[in-house]
């Protein structure tokens, strides 16, 4: 599913315009994404969880030229399923 099918699907069980639909989706992902910016998680029960996780400095080889190379830490996203979310699975 994509996100033009995603907006479709809930604008047809929430009985709201594509349009409305979109805003809503684009709302929902923008507030997500904020949250996770600021270092904060975010709790959907029945879903899942998202949250920010610190990836190590490790090393790596540049493919082309098989030289070692750094690659530095990063704050990665994640996302944990929720329980009913796997159950569903």
């Amino acid at each position: 599913m994509n996100k033009s099918e995603l907006i479709e699907a809930i604008a047809e069980s929430a009985d709201l315009t594509k349009a409305d639909a979109g805003r809503a989706l684009d709302a929902t992902i923008e507030a997500i994404t904020d949250a996770l910016k600021k270092g904060e998680s975010v709790s959907l029960v029945g879903f899942g969880s998202f949250g920010v996780k610190e990836r190590a400095e490790r090393q790596g080889r540049n493919p082309q030229t098989g030289e070692v190379i750094t690659i530095k830490s990063a704050k990665i996203p994640s996302f944990k399923a929720g329980k009913a979310l796997k159950d569903a699975l």
